[in-house]
């Protein structure tokens, strides 16, 4: 009996083809909108009535139905109408905006310093690299996301059109996993940018690779360890698993594990090529050309598995150059959003340098969509034609999650720009935190503070569900029940985490 329920477990998330790219991008428009306009009455409740302060349960409740509760809802209940959806989110969005005014946090009274009273066109109070809102708010939602759809894949309630597809065409859970590595790239440009500040000469910040490198081993090595304890736990228990998705023994812990350390070696390259996306293009050209021009795609999608570690495991292998590409993707978004962009505290200055990263972002957004037209479409008979393959990783996969990753960051970023402009506009650091903290949701902001270690624990959640309940045979009133309370434990132990002031590393 266990052996046949296995094999179903199996066969649920094996072998699915996904949809057209119209389909596909209509379905990612509607996971798209719906974490924007769920952000968007999370922003409207705080700016206009100052909903969630203080932080009270009826705040907490509200903070989790709208940021958790409502993705989960998305992909299960109101998968066959998203748009009723939304309509529901946006209806009180527009009343709330047509009947009140905005509302900022109040703020503790400060003696202005003689330095600053004597210059107070300097920024020196302020850090070049701020918290930016939009961005927790942008990490924390694929945070979100990611831990949801793991379990909820395994439940007859979540459409097989958002599970990952066998070969070609791409679906919900196919974006999610290439955005949670873009996301990681966006925050590693904070480092990046905080080395350029320290280093004395171009020559010592790119001199001293070894020294990088013997750091991203480190920052590897407890990944690559969770990659080996996942992977003796799915084969000691028996667990149902998709082999195709990375291979037999690989997993996504050994992608993200190793990501660091290749990131440095190619980091190198960049005081030559002064650009990341062009880094990006150029790994995943020569990627793409290889895969076109020899016998490479047929050996990963149907080759026999030989006996040999890289045959058994090509999958995982070889897409790990498409999210190492996907990875400096992010990192060249990071590069341009982080810097606060100016040194002079007038709001006209910081208005124009929030302005030059609206543009920076609907750039790179509307690039990345062309490449991935022209790429993956006909395009009026110019483009490539090339199908999206997520267990490739090929080069439409790239551009796909690139430009929408960018969109996405964009709409978060208007969000903010319109709602909270107090935020960007800050004159001191203290008034800056607590504009911060008052346009940030106290869930998301505990998702982005551990989300690593929060994705272990809901992995090891989704493992003790699968291993303890038939998730293939439960009604649609019995899966949400489970899905709420787990992402409620989840949720949980973010914000226990973030009350204790730890913040765990990786």
């Amino acid at each position: 009996m266990e052996r046949d329920y296995k094999a179903r477990k199996e066969a649920f998330v094996s072998n699915l083809a996904g949809g057209s790219i119209d389909e596909i991008n209509a379905v990612a428009l509607v996971a798209s909108a719906l974490l924007q306009v769920s952000a968007l009455l999370w922003s409207t409740l705080q700016s206009r009535l100052s909903f969630f302060t203080p932080y009270t349960p009826a705040a907490l409740l509200t903070d989790f139905l709208l940021n958790v509760g409502g993705i989960l809802f998305a992909t299960t209940i109101y998968s066959a109408s998203p748009l009723l959806l939304n309509i529901l989110l946006l209806s009180p969005v527009a009343l709330i905006l047509l009947t009140s005014r905005r509302v900022r946090p109040r703020q503790k009274q400060a003696k202005p310093s003689r330095h600053a009273q004597q210059n107070a066109t300097q920024t020196q109070n302020l850090a070049p690299f701020p918290v930016h809102p939009f961005l927790t708010t942008y990490r924390a939602a694929m945070m979100v996301v990611t831990c949801s759809a793991i379990l909820a894949v395994d439940f007859p309630i979540f459409p097989r059109r958002f599970a990952k597809v066998e070969n070609w065409g791409t679906s919900l859970m196919d974006l999610g996993v290439g955005s949670f590595v873009f996301s990681a790239g966006v925050v590693s440009a904070r480092a990046i940018l905080k080395t350029q500040v320290t280093a004395k000469s171009a020559l010592s910040r790119q001199s001293n690779l070894f020294q990088r490198l013997v750091a991203a081993f480190r920052h590897s090595i407890p990944l690559l360890v969770l990659g080996l304890i996942r992977l003796y736990s799915v084969k000691g228990l028996d667990y149902a698993e998709h082999v195709t998705e990375y291979g037999v023994h690989w997993n996504f812990f050994f992608t993200l594990g190793l990501l660091p350390p290749f990131v440095e070696i190619f980091h190198t390259l960049y005081s030559v090529i002064r650009s990341y996306e062009v880094l990006t293009l150029l790994i995943i050209t020569a990627y793409q050309v290889t895969l076109e021009s020899t016998d490479l795609k047929a050996y990963i999608l149907v080759s026999p598995r030989g006996p040999d570690l890289l045959s058994k495991n090509r999958e995982g292998v070889f897409s790990f150059i498409g999210y190492l590409a996907i990875f400096l993707s992010g990192r060249a978004t990071g590069l341009r959003i982080i810097p606060r962009g100016t040194t002079d505290i007038k709001p006209s200055a910081a208005q124009q340098a929030r302005r030059r990263v609206l543009v920076s972002l609907a750039i790179a957004a509307i690039s990345w969509s062309v490449f991935f037209i022209f790429n993956s479409t006909p395009a009026f008979g110019y483009g490539a034609g090339i199908p999206v393959s997520r267990r490739l990783a090929n080069m439409p996969y790239v551009l796909w999650v690139s430009a929408f990753n960018n969109a996405q960051i964009l709409l978060f970023c208007v969000t903010e720009t319109l709602l909270f402009p107090s935020v960007h506009r800050a004159t001191d650091k203290e008034t800056e935190r607590q504009e911060t903290k008052f346009a940030t949701s106290r869930i998301m902001a505990a998702f982005n503070k551990n989300g690593l270690v929060v994705f272990l624990v809901a992995n090891l959640l989704t493992g003790a569900v699968n291993l303890s309940f038939n998730t293939l045979d439960a009604n649609a009133w019995q899966s949400l029940a489970i899905l709420i309370a787990y992402m409620a434990l989840v949720t949980a132990f973010a914000l226990g985490l973030d009350a204790s002031g730890l913040k765990l590393k990786i």
